[in-house]
C-alpha cells in the first residue's frame, strides 16, 4: 500500500473542501489532533498521577540508592501496585513520528510537487519550499541543474504504440526509474534514460513502446518539466536544455521556522505551569525548566539546516496551537473529576458518620437539695 500517494489523495479531498491546501493541511492537522485526544487525556493523566507518586518514588529511589537491581524490582512493584505505566506519557509522541515522516515524504515527492508544490498560502510562496532553495522556472522546457543534481518520475506516464497511448502503464518503482546519462553539465543538455525493464507490462507490450510522456523532476531544485521520451533500443531517451541553478533563501521559511519554535516554547511552558510537580526534587525540577527551553531552541536550530517544506511546517505550527488548547482543556477537565472525587468522598464520609445522641444533663445541686 502507497501511503504517500493515499496521504496526498486525502490532502487533495481536504483541499478541494477547504479551497486551498494550506487550509487542508491545517485541517488534517485537526483531524489528527482530534483522533488522539483520548491518548492525550491517557498521557495528561499519567502526568498527574506521577504528580501524586512523585514522594513515594523518591523515597524508594534514596533507600535502594545502592542496590539498583533491587530499586528496579520495588520500583516495578510499585507501578503495579498503583496501576501505573510511565511510559504512558510517550505513546502519543511515538504515534506522531510516524506521521510526521509521511507528511515529510509526500510534501517532497514529485507527485505532490508537479500537483500542488507551487501553491501558497498566507506569506508562504510554496509550500514544498525549503529554507535554502534553488530557484528554477517550472515547465518552461528547461530545467536549472547543479552537477550533482537526481530526477525522478512522477507516478503518472502516458506510454504510446505510436499515436496510440497504451492504457494501464506503470513504472514498478518512479522515483528511481529515470537515469541521468553521463555527466551534468550546467547550459548544456541533460540526457535521461527509463528502462523498459522498469515498466510493468507484458513483454510482447514492451516491444511496441515508441514514446511517452512523463511529468520529470529535478530532486534539488524540485522544479518540474514535461519531457517527451523516444524509444532507443530497450530505454527510452530525453535530452533536455538545461541551466545554471541560482540558489535562494526563502524567508518565508525562515518565518515559518521561528514562528514554529515560539508555539513550541509556549507549549512548554503552558505544559510545564499545568502539570507542576508537588514536593519534586528542586535539582529535577530546574532541569525540567532547563529542557523546557532547551528543546524549542535546539529544535529550532535544527530546522535551519535540515531542509523541512513550508507544508510539514505549517502542520507542526497548527499542532502544537491545538496542543497547547487541549493541554488546557484536558487538564481542566482531569481537575474537575479529581474535584467531583474530593467532594464524593466527603459526601460518603458525611453519610456514613454515626450520629451521637446528647444524653440528659442533671443539675447536680439542684438533686442535692
Amino acid at each position: 500500500m502507497d501511503f504517500t500517494t493515499l496521504t496526498i489523495d486525502f490532502l487533495k479531498q481536504l483541499s478541494n473542501i477547504f479551497g486551498s491546501y494550506g487550509l487542508g493541511i491545517i485541517a488534517l492537522t485537526v483531524i489528527i489532533r482530534l483522533a488522539m485526544w483520548p491518548l492525550n487525556v491517557s498521557q495528561q493523566r499519567s502526568m498527574k498521577t506521577m504528580q501524586m507518586l512523585q514522594p513515594k518514588m523518591k523515597a524508594i529511589q534514596d533507600r535502594y540508592k545502592n542496590n539498583p537491581q533491587m530499586m528496579q524490582q520495588k520500583m516495578m512493584e510499585f507501578y503495579k501496585e498503583h496501576k501505573f505505566n510511565p511510559m504512558a506519557g510517550c505513546l502519543p509522541l511515538l504515534i506522531q513520528m510516524p506521521i510526521f515522516i509521511l507528511l515529510y515524504s509526500s510534501l517532497m515527492s514529485p507527485q505532490f510537487i508537479s500537483m500542488a508544490g507551487q501553491s501558497n498560502f498566507l506569506f508562504i510562496n510554496r509550500l514544498d519550499a525549503t529554507l535554502k532553495g534553488n530557484a528554477g522556472i517550472s515547465n518552461d522546457g528547461v530545467f536549472s541543474v547543479g552537477p550533482r543534481d537526481t530526477f525522478s518520475l512522477n507516478k503518472n506516464i502516458k506510454v504510446y504504440i505510436g499515436d496510440k497511448e497504451l492504457e494501464n502503464a506503470k513504472l514498478t518503482n518512479p522515483r528511481n526509474a529515470v537515469k541521468v546519462q553521463g555527466d551534468i553539465t550546467p547550459g548544456e543538455p541533460v540526457d535521461l534514460k527509463i528502462s523498459l525493464d522498469d515498466f510493468d507490462l507484458k513483454f510482447s507490450q514492451l516491444a511496441q513502446i515508441t514514446s511517452a510522456e512523463a511529468t520529470v523532476t529535478d530532486n534539488n531544485t524540485r522544479e518540474i518539466e514535461k519531457i517527451t521520451f523516444k524509444k532507443q533500443g530497450d530505454n527510452l531517451i530525453a535530452s533536455v536544455p538545461t541551466a545554471a541553478t541560482k540558489s535562494s533563501f526563502n524567508y518565508d521559511v525562515l518565518l515559518l521556522v521561528v514562528i514554529f519554535g515560539a508555539s513550541m516554547f509556549l507549549t512548554q511552558k503552558i505544559m510545564m505551569a499545568t502539570n507542576k510537580m508537588q514536593q519534586a526534587d528542586p535539582a529535577q525540577e530546574a532541569m525540567q525548566k532547563t529542557l523546557g527551553t532547551m528543546m524549542p531552541v535546539m529544535l529550532t536550530a535544527t530546522f535551519l539546516f535540515i531542509p523541512i517544506p513550508a507544508g510539514v511546517l505549517l502542520y507542526l505550527i497548527a499542532s502544537n496551537v491545538i496542543q497547547i488548547a487541549q493541554t488546557v482543556i484536558i487538564n481542566k477537565q482531569l481537575d474537575n473529576e479529581e474535584a467531583n472525587k474530593k467532594n464524593k468522598k466527603i459526601d460518603e464520609s458525611v453519610s456514613n458518620a454515626k450520629k451521637v445522641e446528647a444524653k440528659e444533663i442533671k443539675n447536680v445541686d439542684t438533686e442535692n437539695k
